[in-house]
């Protein structure tokens, strides 16, 4: 049977998710190779027409995925921070988190991306990646997931992490571990997320990476992380989402509108390094609705991983392990920040830690 019976685009390879076109009541007899993504119907016109995504079938057990949420305005920056180069080589902050990620295990990596950069994204990183590890892209939009509701008119905004992570549904089946493209997260975190996929995760048991604040800190200006309340076992109790946290006077303080507080240096925070069961997906696609709902006038609003993950714990559907490591975080929220960065990656290189080029 020729995959061009079915109207198949371009032919299906190994690595990458091919598109077909097919007025079809089943699936084809190549279905039981292939993993179908997006069965959604399109169109009806007599038969039903289908439009579909699919990818070689791979085994769950084997697979261990990386997504990299790289979809974001960067505002606070004002440019591209996703794809600035750091490195003595050349390096983005992504490829040194990919290149953790490969040494702790992980087979595939999964791009959220928006499609107005899709293209260039794909030129600077397949000739780097190919032959070293899987990839894959998908794009965040306003519309999607929307299930008939409209973007309000003065959305401009994406609609957050979580969304982000909820349009990887497409293309994730197992067990995912979540970053962000423009932190850098440091290469124990990635062996202790790799060893927590492969045996802990479950439908009922996430897991995110625990950094204390005090290591996470801009010199520059505020920061945003999710607050972590810990239980005596080391499960997450809540999660609260601090958009403005900063120095004052030697202390850590943080403002949520007219609230202030103060913050211990130690406190256990999120820098968005989740574990999740991709049973996540199917919950978070319910939030997502409902978050909308209560705010289509509000264009600034977003759907965060912790808003979803604070729901999942208080929803009962399971627990969250919070897994503590003491690196020190470095990361690009403003410009200011890049030098800093560019010098810390420079010490790992002299360190011996990386090569001095990452992929060559």
């Amino acid at each position: 049977m020729n995959f061009m019976d079915f109207g198949l685009k371009e032919a299906a390879d190994n690595r990458k998710p091919v598109k077909l076109f097919k007025k079809m009541r089943k699936r084809p007899p190549f279905a039981r190779d292939f993993d179908f993504f997006c069965d959604l119907p399109v169109l009806t016109s007599g038969n039903q027409q289908y439009f579909c995504s699919i990818a070689p079938k791979t085994d769950p057990e084997m697979e261990s995925t990386l997504l990299v949420l790289a979809a974001g305005m960067a505002s606070r920056y004002g440019s591209m921070k996703q794809i600035q180069k750091f490195g003595p080589g050349g390096e983005t902050i992504m490829d040194y988190s990919i290149f953790d990620a490969r040494e702790a295990g992980f087979t595939r990596v999964v791009f959220v991306v928006r499609k107005s950069f899709e293209e260039d994204f794909r030129s600077i990183f397949e000739p780097r990646l190919r032959g070293k590890i899987r990839t894959d892209y998908v794009t965040q939009e306003l519309e999607d997931y929307l299930d008939g509701r409209q973007v309000p008119p003065d959305r401009t905004k994406p609609w957050g992490t979580a969304h982000a992570v909820l349009c990887a549904s497409r293309v994730i089946r197992e067990p995912f571990a979540v970053i962000n493209a423009d932190d850098y997260y440091g290469k124990g975190a990635f062996e202790k997320m790799a060893a927590f996929l492969k045996n802990d995760c479950a439908e009922n048991l996430y897991s995110v990476v625990g950094y204390e604040l005090g290591n996470t800190l801009s010199e520059h200006g505020s920061v945003s992380r999710g607050v972590c309340e810990v239980d005596q076992g080391g499960y997450l109790k809540s999660i609260h989402e601090r958009t403005k946290i900063f120095r004052r006077d030697g202390k850590i303080v943080f403002e949520d509108g007219a609230k202030e507080g103060k913050l211990e240096p130690q406190t256990p925070v999120s820098m968005n390094f989740w574990g999740f069961h991709p049973g996540f997906f199917e919950f978070a696609l319910k939030q997502f609705q409902e978050f909308v709902d209560r705010n289509a006038a509000n264009p600034k609003a977003e759907f965060f991983i912790p808003l979803a993950v604070d729901d999942f714990i208080g929803s009962g559907k399971g627990r969250v392990l919070v897994i503590p490591t003491r690196a020190r975080w470095f990361g690009v929220t403003y410009k200011e920040d890049a030098p800093v960065v560019e010098d810390s990656f420079q010490k790992l290189v002299q360190q011996g830690i990386y090569p001095s080029r990452l992929w060559t």
